[in-house]
């Protein structure tokens, strides 16, 4: 890099009027997954990071900025000009330069041919000779095709590029990623010099924190779609608690070491390989741990047996002779304890089961052909299905196109030439694809961002139990958005999922493993014989719902769910499994975010898994007299003169209105007129969370009175359905006792028609 900055100014003179960016309320969504939920920031000049863990919306962002992806809703203003609707050619000519992540240079051009190729005219500020100038490298490469460059020269055109279109806003995606640590160093010293001109404003999105913060005088953090903080970058950098709590950064010095005389975990046994036809014996190995002076190897396996293969070097096996059959035999432990829950299934007891292999065969064939090669040689029977939308011929046993003709609109909504719209019906055909499909055993799939977009959302269809694993780059961060209420193995690919080499092949190689694991063996029933139920939690209800879990627990396996938003989803998702044999909902406060445009809301589909599953239902009105946001400061606009209480340092409740509590009765009343199983809906009449009671900062009784009467006015009572009012605090002993005499009430008929069948 180079020494000194050139410090000529813009020739077009002062920028225009208006912060160099702002953002307001912004969200964008793929498909039906929320990606940015209300993203607010402004950069009024200099420099603005935005950082956060991977899969948090930072490219999303980037790329709705850009126009690369359309916004739902909200506005994004460069000096003053609206983006949103605009296309990504017209944004770029309104003086925004672009380096995404990766770089994205052409393999088959010169240093040269890209940033002649990219200067627009010689009379701008940055000219290919000052390019040269800022870069010697470059002008020593000037020559070389971009593909023979190194990552941080690769990262030096990137940046040139940009610049040669004399952007005003310059927007940078992970320009550390992937580079040694002293490029990394001259791309800070290259954007501090940028920054200092002052003649570009610069929105730098980075995961590394140091580099943010040696570049930034403002940081902002995203979490789940959100700007959850902004605050100065060298109190962050200082601050390693904050970090942990915003960032989840952790020292390696603080991770806990296994403890020596830990047992052996039960599913290291799960991933027996099964080596011939199903009829064969099973040998089984027991394992113990390996003494200081022992050689952890395991006995040559005789043929047509399965076996667990490669096991850590800390561990030893040793054979156990054993007559069981294949379908009987299990692996026990040396180690005292209960014997691992699982049971060998031999390939041929799957009955018909495929292992399915998803994903962009135009652009990640051979990785997801190398999967099914692992698949094949363990003797499942594999099913590929393309979701690539280039409309390339496909390899795949399922085409893309037969995936996209499932699509409510046909194929022709799927291959448009908008990516993100494509990448979004597509994942929509798959979801509907998959749930007419009566072979799945189980599902993988590989990819970045687009293709664990693609692929997840059918994965998440799919009921609890069916083996999920989704080899992604994203798989390291906040994969909420992904595996929602499901049980979505997610593995982290290492590197970039292109190509095989010696990471990717173990990774791959890992995935398919841990799926013939899962699909051969079958997990033992629980030795819980009491029948399951659901019930919803939040930590202003708790001493409700832990009098019910005390009264109930004898008689039922309680399951309960803590009310974030993902808790309400995975409890439904247990109850659209048939896992559930009845729910004791009385935390409903996901619909009050829902509503009002809380952090925790569950969606639209808030109680439609009740309507399917017709199980036994009680609900209340738990905690819905507050939405909640995270820290103070991420408080909307339009919010900030409301009733609002600092739960936590990184909690922030406000309380709900009349106006507002009247809107969620009709709301929730309109939900359980959709249900037809029986149902009842108990109404705390004296307050409806721990700070809604006299004295406390959320009672207000007129906003309950609003709550109640719209529910009472809604609710279409029947034999089956009902609203109850009871006279009490929904904490009070006397509630929680009224919710377990409904419960039973409404249970014991169902449970003895069940019997009865």
């Amino acid at each position: 890099m180079a020494d000194r900055m050139p410090s000529a100014r813009m020739q077009s003179g002062a920028l225009p009027s208006g912060a160099a960016l702002e953002v307001r309320d912004l969200h964008v969504y793929y498909g039906r997954a929320h990606a940015l939920q209300g993203v607010t920031l402004r950069l009024e000049r200099g420099v603005l990071a935005v950082v956060g863990r991977n899969g948090m919306g930072k490219t999303t962002l980037c790329n709705a900025i850009m126009g690369l992806v359309p916004a739902a809703s909200g506005s994004i203003r460069v000096h003053g000009a609206e983006l949103v609707g605009r296309a990504p050619h017209t944004i770029a000519s309104l003086g925004i330069g672009y380096v995404p992540q990766g770089r994205r240079v052409w393999p088959s051009l010169s240093v040269d041919e890209h940033l002649r190729l990219a200067a627009r005219s010689d009379r701008g500020t940055w000219t290919v000779e000052r390019i040269y100038e800022t870069f010697p490298r470059l002008a020593e490469r000037k020559r070389a095709g971009a593909a023979q460059l190194s990552g941080g020269e690769q990262q030096m055109l990137a940046i040139g590029r940009a610049l040669l279109a004399n952007p005003r806003l310059l927007i940078m995606d992970e320009p550390s990623e992937g580079l040694a640590p002293l490029i990394v160093e001259q791309v800070v010293l290259t954007l501090r010099r940028l920054a200092d001109e002052g003649e570009i404003a610069l929105l730098l999105i980075e995961q590394n924190l140091g580099v943010a913060a040696g570049v930034a005088s403002r940081v902002a953090v995203m979490v789940n779609g959100r700007v959850a903080r902004e605050l100065d970058a060298a109190a962050l950098a200082a601050d390693q608690e904050l970090q942990q709590r915003l960032l989840g950064v952790r020292r390696a010095e603080d991770e806990e070491p296994i403890p020596p005389d830990q047992p052996l975990p039960a599913a290291l046994l799960a991933g027996a390989l099964p080596a011939a036809a199903a009829s064969e014996t099973v040998e089984v190995f027991q394992v113990r741990r390996a003494g200081p002076s022992e050689a952890p190897e395991l006995p040559a396996p005789p043929p047509n047996v399965y076996s667990i293969a490669r096991p850590p070097t800390r561990w030893a096996a040793t054979a156990a002779a054993s007559g069981e059959s294949a379908g009987q035999s299990q692996a026990a432990l040396s180690e005292p304890g209960p014997p691992p829950a699982f049971v060998a299934a031999p390939i041929g007891t799957l009955a018909g089961r495929a292992a399915y292999v998803a994903g962009t065969f135009d652009t990640k064939g051979r990785e997801l052909a190398f999967i099914k090669q692992c698949l094949d040689r363990l003797g499942l029977r594999t099913v590929t299905v393309d979701l690539g939308t280039s409309r390339k011929p496909s390899p795949a046993t399922v085409s893309a196109a037969e995936v996209a003709r499932h699509h409510p609109q046909g194929a022709a909504a799927v291959f448009s030439a908008d990516r993100g719209k494509a990448v979004a019906a597509m994942a929509e055909a798959f979801e509907r694809f998959i749930a007419t499909r009566r072979d799945i055993g189980g599902i993988v799939s590989a990819g970045g961002s687009g293709g664990t977009t693609l692929a997840t959302p059918a994965m998440r269809r799919l009921p609890i139990g069916v083996p999920k694993v989704m080899v992604s780059t994203v798989a390291s961060g906040d994969v909420q958005r992904y595996v929602g209420p499901s049980d979505i193995c997610m593995m982290y690919s290492v590197t970039d999922v292109q190509g095989i080499n010696r990471i990717s092949e173990q990774v791959l190689s890992n995935a398919a493993h841990a799926l013939a694991g899962m699909m051969t063996h079958q997990r033992r029933a629980s030795t819980v014989e009491k029948p399951a139920i659901g019930l919803t939690m939040f930590g202003l209800t708790t001493p409700c719902v832990q009098a019910v879990v005390r009264a109930l627990d004898g008689r039922y396996d309680c399951l309960v769910f803590h009310a974030t938003g993902t808790g309400g989803q995975s409890m439904e998702k247990l109850a659209d499994s048939g896992l559930l044999a009845g729910v004791i909902d009385v935390t409903t406060t996901e619909v009050a975010d829902l509503l009002m445009g809380g952090v925790m809301s569950a969606g639209e589909q808030r109680f439609d898994a009740i309507a399917r599953a017709r199980i036994p239902y009680v609900g209340s009105c738990g905690a819905l007299d507050m939405v909640n946001f995270w820290a103070m400061e991420t408080v909307p606009e339009r919010y900030r003169g409301r009733n609002l209480y600092a739960h936590n340092p990184n909690v922030t409740l406000m309380r709900t209105t009349a106006e507002e509590n009247a809107r969620m009765g009709r709301w929730i009343g309109e939900k359980l007129n959709r249900c037809d199983g029986p149902l009842r809906f108990l109404v705390p009449e004296r307050g409806i969370s721990g700070i809604d009671a006299p004295g406390q900062p959320f009672h207000d009784p007129a906003a309950d009175a609003a709550l109640f009467k719209a529910l009472a006015d809604t609710i279409v009572q029947t034999e089956r359905r009902r609203l109850v009012r009871l006279p009490h605090h929904i904490n009070d002993p006397a509630f929680a006792a009224a919710v377990v005499a409904n419960f039973l009430e409404i249970a014991a008929p169902a449970a003895a028609r069940v019997a009865a069948r």
